[in-house]
């Protein structure tokens, strides 16, 4: 028994804990013992997740090792590493978020473009993939480390439109999140007038062709209310953005029109959208917002942290219980050895605090 627990351990810790599920559900009669067997190899599954898993929002893929498995990198060692995840599509890693870089005959499109100190890192790590510059960016939220790089990026060392810093490429992302860059009229931006997208879309969906494949940007309140997840069709492949963050606990942004529910409801369409190959594994590729690459295996396990975590926060609220009772009742104990922080821009505290509130807590 235990040698083939040990023996299963070397499928992806993913697929071991859908698997045990799958066994338990579909057991008209389950013994103790196969009960047994299926919490160890449970408990064993999660362990190796947690072992596996990036530990913070700077954790970022490396380079594919002889396997061909991106491995565990850091942000903070100032290292880029590019991956061909399938296609013309490739993964950018270490310049804050991840970068998704569609690259080919046409020129080369962007989805985000990380902070702006790596950006020349970044445009020498892309510019061999084409002979043309960049055309396009497409920014799937506001935030910096997925913004930064859009002006030198954009200019990709040329004088920008008129000559002046303007990037000379379409940089679109929906209308909400170039009302975020931009603040409130008379106050001071937020993010640089040249950096801001110039090219918005309000309606649910957008699609161009480029490279010779159909690009699709479909709009999803998330994280703000103006997140943008991209569908490479030929490719296979979806880029995320911070809807999809396996690193950390959905980074909910109330200011901006964040909601717990709306993540969760990016994520089942995001669900729908990836289709796996064998046993939830392969299939449709899934650039995360931060971290390693992902399938539909890896998805469907964050999909269902978040609602379980949504779940219980209904239950505590519809119990009357207090933002100061529902913290002290710890809602995502199980949960923090994978996705928690207690240090950093956005600990499990501020996630506890942002899905309260955004589920109508008082």
């Amino acid at each position: 028994m235990i040698a083939a627990m040990l023996e299963s351990l070397s499928a992806p810790p993913s697929q071991i804990i859908l698997l045990t599920f799958l066994r338990c559900r579909f057991s008209i009669r389950p013994t103790m013992r196969t009960l047994s067997k299926i919490v160890l190899l449970g408990v064993v599954a999660a362990v190796c997740s947690y072992a596996q898993e990036p530990r913070n929002r700077g954790a970022q893929s490396a380079p594919p090792n002889a396997t061909g498995q991106a491995q565990a990198g850091s942000a903070n060692s100032g290292d880029i590493h590019l991956m061909n995840v399938r296609g013309n599509v490739s993964m950018l890693v270490g310049a804050g978020g991840n970068v998704t870089v569609q690259a080919g005959d046409q020129g080369i499109l962007l989805v985000d473009t990380g902070l702006t100190t790596m950006a020349d890192k970044v445009l020498a790590t892309i510019r061999p993939l084409s002979g043309k510059p960049v055309l396009y960016i497409i920014n799937t939220d506001d935030r910096p480390d997925h913004v930064g790089g859009n002006v030198p990026l954009g200019n990709g060392g040329r004088a920008g439109r008129g000559g002046g810093g303007a990037p000379n490429v379409n940089i679109i992302a929906f209308v909400t999140t170039q009302a975020w860059m931009s603040g409130p009229v008379g106050q001071p931006s937020p993010t640089p007038e040249a950096a801001w997208p110039n090219d918005t879309y309000s309606e649910p969906q957008r699609n161009l062709h480029f490279n010779g494949e159909a690009v699709q940007i479909f709009h999803q309140t998330g994280t703000t209310d103006g997140n943008s997840m991209v569908l490479f069709r030929g490719s296979d492949v979806v880029s995320t953005g911070d809807i999809f963050d396996p690193t950390q606990y959905p980074m909910i942004d109330l200011k901006e029109g964040g909601s717990l529910q709306g993540v969760l409801e990016g994520l089942n369409r995001l669900k729908e959208m990836v289709v796996p190959e064998n046993h939830f594994e392969g299939g449709t590729m899934v650039i995360p917002g931060h971290g390693r690459l992902c399938d539909a295996a890896d998805v469907a396990v964050y999909q269902q942290m978040v609602t379980i975590v949504r779940d219980r926060l209904q239950y505590m609220i519809k119990k009357g219980m207090t933002l100061e009772q529902v913290k002290a009742a710890k809602p995502t104990q199980d949960f923090d050895p994978i996705y928690g922080n207690n240090t950093g821009n956005w600990t499990t505290d501020m996630f506890v605090e942002a899905a309260y509130k955004s589920l109508g807590g008082k």
